[in-house]
């Protein structure tokens, strides 16, 4: 990286990790972001005086890509946009952020994927490494970047890793001993256009594993059962299992998860010891158990780890009990399948919170769900019309429109009665009306605080 001119495309964290990453190994960066309003001055605060940086907000032009080596783009940026075929146009090798992040990285490295708890089972991963390694990085898509972990990591370090969609469209090298697919259900279809290209998006996660190494794969999901047994694949697959007895994997049969090898069925522990609720949490769970095996990890400690695990923020998350009610927060629940595991995790009748901006899903097998579960359906954002549609189309009319969270929330309270759960789980992604899913949960959380 010393002395190349690398150009990152992208102003946000990731853009600016990557750029001090960049820096760090003696790079010269243009920074660059197509919002011509960016204040420029405020951006290079994040940086040294002397650091070689130069900012270019707007239109991007050929004559800005001159000695430019490498271009590292964010994955918030769409491949099609016209600056990036301009890339392609000049040869510019493109890199993501995980790639620029890997090519530094060192010690032990899994990485996990998936359409739904990722960030959950990747929490649970590093609380499990740390019983084993001092050195231990939890980074990527769960909101601590790669690029800011990569340099402080050494040979005995181990890294966790959560890998998007977005990330893993511009891999190249990137080879984690260990990974892992959640599920693969539809999301970003806004971006990725069909399922099955998704589907091979997700999938490159073990584009470069080989037979030394391992992928962990759901054993109840059609497609991943389908790539599993894929002769091209190349690292040893592990399966785990809510809805069969396998012969070889992991397995959860209530009230416990098993594990099978060569014949042996052990009971590794029973899920009511966890602090965890619903199969998809077991899920988790047996994802979490499966890469800490592999990652050489003694049993012992990573069941001590899981059963001392708490919740991760925004995942089905407790918040209060009040008047009898109890309210859940599962704002990262930004799609229908993430929505429909949280309403299923709910052990009594629903007041439900949803909606929000539209990522062209649809949500037939959500609103299904409705009867005999929601008692009332509560709507807000660009959605709303949309779901309030289809929740009729199979016979739910208890619909009620909410033009903020606070009225949310507050309408909620009305309708709920002792014994009844509220749930915040908008099957739907924030953006529109809040920055993020992680705003989105705080302020429904400051909102049910404030009854």
């Amino acid at each position: 990286m010393k002395s190349r001119k690398v150009l990152v495309l992208g102003t946000g964290k990731s853009g600016i990790c990557a750029t001090k990453q960049i820096l760090s190994l003696g790079g010269e960066v243009i920074l660059y972001d197509s919002n011509a309003e960016l204040d420029k001055l405020q951006l290079l605060k994040n940086f040294d005086k002397k650091a070689q940086v130069t900012v270019i907000a707007g239109e991007l032009k050929p004559a800005d890509l001159i000695q430019v080596d490498l271009a590292v783009i964010s994955p918030g940026i769409p491949l099609d946009k016209p600056f990036v075929k301009m890339l392609d146009t000049a040869k510019i090798p493109i890199w993501g952020e995980i790639e620029l992040a890997y090519q530094s990285s060192k010690g032990k490295l899994c990485a996990v994927t998936g359409t739904n708890g990722k960030t959950t089972t990747v929490s649970l991963i590093g609380e499990i490494l740390q019983e084993e390694y001092a050195d231990t990085h939890i980074c990527g898509n769960i909101g601590n970047p790669y690029t800011a972990e990569a340099l402080e990591t050494k040979d005995d370090s181990a890294t966790v890793l959560e890998v998007s969609s977005f990330q893993l469209e511009t891999i190249m090298d990137f080879h984690p001993h260990v990974s892992c697919i959640t599920n693969i259900t539809p999301d970003h279809l806004d971006r990725h256009k069909t399922m099955k290209n998704y589907a091979r998006v997700k999938e490159d996660i073990a584009l470069n594993q080989t037979e030394e190494d391992y992928i962990v794969l759901n054993y109840d999901d059609p497609e991943l059962k389908k790539f599993g047994k894929r002769k091209s694949l190349k690292p040893k697959v592990i399966w785990f299992s809510t809805s069969h007895i396998l012969k070889q994997g992991l397995y959860y049969k209530e009230p416990n998860i098993h594990y099978v090898n060569d014949g042996t069925d052990e009971v590794l522990l029973d899920v009511h010891e966890t602090n965890l609720l619903g199969a998809h949490n077991y899920e988790n769970i047996m994802c979490a158990i499966a890469v800490c095996m592999h990652m050489d990890v003694p049993m012992k400690k990573i069941l001590k780890a899981v059963k001392n695990f708490k919740p991760v923020e925004h995942r089905i998350e407790f918040v209060r009990e009040r008047n009898g009610v109890r309210y859940y927060n599962d704002s990262k629940g930004t799609n229908p399948d993430a929505a429909i595991k949280a309403l299923l995790a709910m052990p009594g009748p629903t007041i439900l919170i949803g909606g929000g901006y539209d990522k062209e899903i649809p949500f037939d097998d959500w609103c299904k769900l409705f009867e005999g579960r929601v008692k009332y359906l509560i709507l807000i954002g660009q959605t709303r019309n949309i779901i309030a549609d289809c929740a009729k189309k199979y016979g739910f009319t208890n619909v009620v429109f909410a033009e903020d969270m606070e009225e949310a929330v507050k309408a909620s309270a009305a309708y709920a009665e002792a014994g009844d759960y509220v749930l915040l789980s908008p099957a739907c992604a924030s953006w529109g009306m809040f920055k993020n899913f992680e705003e989105r949960g705080r302020i429904f959380k400051e909102c049910v605080n404030a009854l």
